[in-house]
């Protein structure tokens, strides 16, 4: 095994080329134009075929190679971290990983690692934000033979009726009454509101919402059909009455159903930060209910279909928790059963008289009350 450095011209980047122990043909840029540091390169790039050819893979593999294979297969980049152009490093659990063979990745290390990225979180969080994606990728490399299977240690949640967790309730975990539903979105400008609607009246997620288009919609039958959820499965999700007046104008126009007061779509990111931020915050100020968030209209509507009587496989039908072979194949026809479950959530008069209810496009570049441009004080200083 002989590796070497060859380049094209004289200002090009050198390369590495030569063939492994197996006789594999090695091709592989340096990305330098430095003679000094390519060499550097190619010596290292040689010790680890030759690491590789006497203890194989899990020598040598290291935590970003398993990262883009898992992601080349599919797997999510949540929480793994970004990579940023201006300082040329990652961020987040890559930006510690990065370069690390997985051998030499540790419990202690992990922890180390979890204390500098989430030094003040709990652990549900920690769990979810630094293990999960993890593990994910560790599972990942064990099941390509690059790793060895490990017991990690996550930290555990307090369990027991004796322990008290003090810390700020978070938005959107609980079900609110339809009341308080319209109180809030009634203290929202039409864009967001109008969507916040068709959240609390669907029990959609809200990245499934922020997808919709037209074509999706049958106002005639009262039916919307999700080719791709967010579960990955196929599903029908019946329309409320309540909604035909603002959902008939909207498909009429086409594509994507809910846009932004800019005339753009919300940007489909199920990251860590809300898509609907300033809208949130503003209404959550200006009603006082500062628990609403958009998860919240699935909670909400979740729980009353219970509390309605409705059964509970149908309601798991409507919110995508059942999908069996048959809804799977039909999901564009309408189902009676789930259009006369969603239709025994409640409606709130004033709530169907908003004037955007049936102009959603002729109000989308309107504000709620108290917001907006300051023209009171232009006129002032004239």
């Amino acid at each position: 095994m002989r590796l070497y450095l060859w380049r094209r011209t004289a200002t090009s980047n050198w390369i590495i080329r030569g063939t492994d122990a197996t006789g594999r043909e090695v091709h592989e840029s340096t990305k330098t134009t430095h003679k000094a540091t390519a060499e550097g390169l190619r010596v290292k790039k040689e010790g680890g075929l030759l690491i590789e050819a006497v203890h194989g893979k899990k020598a040598v593999v290291t935590f970003d190679q398993a990262v883009e294979s898992y992601l080349d297969n599919g797997g999510s980049d949540r929480f793994l971290g970004k990579f940023d152009t201006a300082t040329g490093a990652y961020n987040g659990l890559m930006g510690h990983l990065n370069g690390v063979p997985l051998r030499k990745i540790t419990q202690s290390d992990m922890n180390t690692i979890g204390k500098k990225l989430y030094p003040k979180v709990q652990s549900d969080t920690l769990n979810r934000q630094l293990w999960t994606p993890f593990i994910a990728v560790w599972r990942h490399a064990v099941a390509m033979e690059w790793a060895d299977l490990r017991m990690w240690i996550r930290p555990k949640i307090p369990k027991g009726t004796t322990v008290v967790r003090t810390r700020p309730e978070r938005a959107g975990t609980k079900p609110v009454e339809y009341s308080v539903a319209w109180e809030f979105v009634r203290k929202m400008s039409p864009g967001p509101a109008s969507l916040m609607t068709a959240l609390f009246y669907t029990g959609m997620r809200p990245i499934e919402m922020f997808a919709l288009s037209s074509q999706m919609v049958n106002v005639p039958d009262r039916w919307i059909t999700l080719n791709h959820s967010k579960i990955g499965e196929p599903r029908g999700v019946p329309l409320h009455e309540f909604l035909v007046p603002l959902f008939t104008p909207l498909v009429e126009r086409g594509g994507i159903l809910f846009l932004s007061r800019l005339g753009t779509p919300y940007p489909i990111d199920d990251g860590e930060s809300g898509q609907m931020k300033t809208a949130i915050i503003g209404a959550q100020r200006r009603s006082g209910h500062r628990h609403v968030a958009p998860y919240t209209a699935r909670h909400t509507t979740s729980t009353q279909l219970v509390i309605e009587g409705v059964h509970p496989h149908i309601k798991d039908q409507i919110l995508g928790h059942a999908v069996d072979s048959m809804s799977r194949r039909y999901t564009n026809v309408p189902q009676a059963p789930m259009i006369a479950a969603i239709n025994k959530l409640p409606v709130i008069e004033a709530w169907s008289q908003a004037p955007w209810m049936t102009d959603p496009i002729g109000h989308l570049t309107k504000f709620v009350a108290g917001t907006g441009r300051r023209t009171d004080l232009i006129k002032q200083s004239r």
